[in-house]
């Protein structure tokens, strides 16, 4: 058996998440990008004995359209697959199951998911610092039946919550700009995990294409990229009264 995880993650909050679960489940862990745009993601093939961990953000309450795509092209075999996704603190209405749906038609069979919370990747005021300690002791947990339930050899598929037909997915919001102090090193065109930026010329940007994931924000090291301010602001006020109360981690299995 190899464990497998399977990340989109632009500004980290994912990764951890999905870290904490496959550290809990296995010493040795096949690590797969899903924000590399030059992977051959239909050459990966798994087995039926494998297990995967496959970890998507929730932008707008759908996955990433580009994650979407990538998991589609992976070849699951009967792999037994738990599901994560990672919100902001506000909700991820179809996340889970637009997730569930996509890792069954490319061959998982979905024993778990959780939805999990970290850091608002745009507002990041809002779930600072999380995953913290709470939610790690919480996925340990989650981890340890798991295990359990591979052990017992029980495939069965969780109820996972969401509606169908998914909601409808909304367009790049905050595209991020350069500033003066861009250099135009090229790091953030490198970075972009669906190619909205120029490679010759960074400061141009594919506002249709982004996907406002804050990658190239995360990334630049001249702190040269900003998304409006006054746009930033809005959307912190928005956000405040669904998003200031605590949420814990949402467990099925």
């Amino acid at each position: 058996m190899k464990m497998y995880e399977f990340c989109f993650s632009p500004t980290g909050g994912t990764q951890k998440a999905a870290d904490i679960l496959t550290g809990a489940l296995a010493d040795q862990v096949v690590r797969v990008d899903l924000t590399d745009k030059k992977t051959d993601f239909g050459e990966i093939t798994l087995t039926q004995e494998d297990v995967a961990v496959i970890a998507v953000p929730s932008y707008g309450g759908r996955v990433p359209a580009a994650a979407v795509e990538r998991m589609a092209a992976v070849r699951g075999n009967g792999a037994r697959a738990v599901l994560v996704c990672v919100y902001g603190n506000r909700a991820y209405e179809d996340t889970l199951a637009e997730l569930q749906d996509t890792a069954k038609q490319a061959g998982f069979r979905v024993i778990g998911a959780v939805a999990a919370v970290a850091e608002h990747s745009i507002a990041r005021q809002f779930a600072a610092g999380r995953p913290d300690e709470q939610d790690v002791r919480q996925l340990s947990r989650f981890a340890e039946q798991i295990h359990d339930k591979l052990s017992a050899g029980d495939d069965a598929e969780p109820a996972i919550p969401g509606t169908r037909p998914y909601k409808k997915a909304g367009g790049a919001g905050m595209v991020p700009k350069p500033t003066k102090a861009c250099t135009q090193c090229g790091v953030c065109a490198r970075a972009c995990p669906v190619q909205a930026i120029h490679p010759d010329n960074p400061k141009e940007v594919d506002e249709k294409t982004c996907i406002s994931c804050m990658r190239c924000v995360s990334v630049c090291p001249h702190s040269a990229r900003k998304v409006n301010s006054a746009m930033l602001a809005a959307v912190g006020l928005a956000l405040k009264k669904a998003c200031s109360t605590r949420k814990d981690c949402e467990l099925f299995l």
